[in-house]
């Protein structure tokens, strides 16, 4: 059995793996980040680290996350296209109250190829209707990845 946060996208469900979730906090306030798409939320610090957010209703529908008390500011262990080292990245959800429990094997193949973005995955029926699990390690794209996660590792000029 897996363990899914739950969450919303309009009338929509949506689950992440709770492997992938660092941190359930309360809606928080972002530092903006000048250049970015409008679905970038901006910044935030968490335990003295800058942590980039997305605004993932923004992402996904163009419609900002509606901000209410169950919209939530929730910190994953982000790895783009699967690289080793994780990066925490923020994401602003509506509706992330509810956890799911079940066989990752329930989720299938949606059968949408190409007109689907690639961070999303199979589904699910349940009684709430379809349930599409999330990609984190493909939320974002190559230019936006670089933008938020410059990378420091080499020497200063």
């Amino acid at each position: 059995m897996k363990l899914f946060l739950l969450f919303r996208l309009g009338a929509d469900h949506y689950a992440l793996d709770a492997a992938e979730v660092a941190e359930v906090l309360p809606l928080t306030r972002q530092k903006q980040v000048p250049g970015a798409p409008a679905w970038v939320a901006g910044m935030m610090e968490r335990r003295g680290q800058p942590v980039p957010v997305i605004d993932l209703p923004a992402l996904a529908t163009g419609v900002p996350a509606a901000l209410r008390t169950s919209t939530r500011t929730v910190l994953v262990h982000y790895r783009h296209r699967g690289t080793a080292a994780p990066r925490l990245l923020g994401l602003r959800l509506e509706s992330a109250t509810q956890m799911l429990r079940c066989p990752a094997e329930s989720f299938v193949d949606s059968g949408i190829a190409g007109a689907s973005p690639r961070y999303l995955g199979p589904v699910r029926h349940d009684a709430r209707g379809l349930v599409q699990w999330v990609r984190i390690d493909a939320l974002l794209p190559d230019e936006i990845h670089a933008m938020l996660f410059a990378d420091t590792s080499g020497d200063p000029a």
